[in-house]
């Protein structure tokens, strides 16, 4: 296994290199890693994996049912939906399949759910259903009140965004991908059959190049002479509430869409709390993943019809996240055979159900542009820790704490963390390298009181696992 954070590069020219390990990079880098032949590296300018829009989502697992009809993008979160769900279950990674509602709340909206319940069919999604307004109340009685019916969608499910991506790339990595951190590409060229990419931490070659940097893929595609397209950072906020607010929704909650995007949405979250969110600004700075009181009183403002009784519960965090929007409604998802390059652009926020088809349907175009994939091999399983409170946590496996007691002691109490989890975390094929990162592979700090009680005895446990 190789996992490197520093030091030189190897100076031996890899087969294929992925730029970007967000979730759809380490999907495609994990699908590379099936031909041992190959000799992949996974290249991320950050100090871990999953760090860009990849872990300030919504959480969702998508059946594809409201996308553009004959679109890529349809074609990928239809075929992806599919594959994470029996991914997930394989990989442990927490979904739930809670359905979700799309409310009307005017009667535009109401003429508007037959033309979705169209949509969905020409999706090959077949499994929708029109809610008069009795029957939408009778299934989320916290509704607000003045809904005059629903689209009721039982296919969309709640999904673990952080442990998705872990997962790829911890199998990526067992299987000889080389995962590069903190290695930012600051210029690129083509030479003599090879890319040249000149990195933080020095040259690195390559033979074919896959573009998946998310919001920065426009800016690696210019250094490579195209101008496809233009990423323009989507900034969306949302409002984490506190556990007591779940039983106040029992499906996902979605307005009918825009061209924006699918709106404001109150939803459950796998790790037991609502989301209301996101916003959708369109942005210059692609670093601007700060929150701003307009955005959160728009949520608040938003939420407070929906479910009013939400606004009287505690918010345990506030976070925002850029999505990688581009002039474009589709993926753009484009092969160069001449260039041995496949960019990958233009996600979104549906990247994560996609990711394996993505994956998949990348690898078919890098061996059309003449990459010998070589033989492929069944990847061996993995195991994601237990993040889901719908799932047995480690601190209720009384079997697993008679065996290591580690497992029974717990650290945050909020999010009943372990000790053993802690210390898993930092021993894993990909260790956490910073709080954040271990709060993602844990939970630990992310529950009520974020990080107050617990936030110095699980900074002594990270900072004995970096001895």
């Amino acid at each position: 296994m190789t996992v490197t954070a520093q030091g030189a590069l190897p100076a031996t020219p890899y087969d294929v290199t992925v730029v970007g390990a967000g979730v759809v990079g380490c999907a495609i880098a994990r699908a590379l890693a099936r031909h041992p032949d190959l000799r992949v590296a996974l290249v991320e300018a950050q100090d871990d994996i999953g760090q860009g829009t990849s872990k300030a989502n919504t959480a969702i697992l998508h059946t594809g049912f409201d996308a553009t009809p004959g679109s890529l993008e349809a074609r990928l979160v239809r075929d992806g939906s599919r594959l994470l769900a029996a991914y997930a279950a394989e990989a442990g990674i927490p979904v739930e399949p809670v359905g979700a509602l799309l409310v009307a709340w005017d009667e535009e909206q109401l003429a508007a759910l037959p033309r979705l319940a169209e949509k969905a069919e020409r999706n090959e999604y077949r499994e929708a259903q029109l809610l008069g307004a009795a029957e939408l109340y009778a299934r989320e009685p916290h509704l607000g009140p003045g809904a005059l019916g629903a689209l009721l969608v039982p296919g969309e499910s709640i999904v673990c965004p952080w442990t998705t991506p872990l997962a790829y790339a911890t199998q990526a990595v067992r299987h000889g991908v080389h995962l590069h951190l903190n290695c930012r590409i600051e210029r690129a060229s083509r030479q003599d059959d090879h890319h040249l990419l000149g990195t933080t931490r020095g040259t690195l070659r390559t033979r074919y190049l896959v573009n998946a940097a998310g919001l920065h893929a426009d800016t690696l595609d210019r250094e490579l002479g195209h101008r496809d397209f233009t990423v323009t950072p989507r900034r969306g906020q949302l409002l984490v509430f506190d556990k007591f607010a779940r039983p106040l929704v029992r499906h996902i909650l979605l307005p009918v869409p825009t061209a924006l995007g699918k709106g404001v949405l109150v939803a459950p979250t796998v790790y037991g709390n609502v989301l209301l969110g996101p916003t959708a600004e369109d942005l210059d700075d692609k670093r601007a993943t700060d929150s701003t009181a307009d955005g959160l009183a728009l949520l608040r403002e938003k939420g407070r019809r929906i479910l009013p009784e939400l606004l009287d519960e505690e918010v345990t965090a506030v976070y925002a996240g850029l999505r990688a929007a581009t002039e474009h409604d589709d993926y753009r998802i484009l092969a160069r055979p001449g260039q041995a390059y496949v960019t990958v652009g233009g996600i979104r926020s549906t990247g994560l159900t996609a990711s394996l088809a993505i994956a998949a349907h990348v690898t078919g175009l890098l061996a059309d542009a003449g990459l010998a994939l070589g033989p492929e091999r069944e990847l061996q399983p993995v195991r994601m820790p237990t993040l889901g409170e719908a799932f047995p946590r480690p601190y209720q496996r009384a079997e697993l704490i008679a065996a290591d007691p580690e497992y029974g002691t717990l650290v945050c109490h909020c999010e009943r963390v372990s000790r053993g989890e802690i210390r898993d975390a930092l021993a894993a094929p990909i260790p956490a390298r910073g709080l954040d990162g271990l709060r993602r592979r844990t939970r630990a700090r992310a529950g009520r009181c974020q990080g107050f009680y617990c936030g110095a005895a699980v900074r002594e446990l990270f900072e004995e696992g970096q001895r």
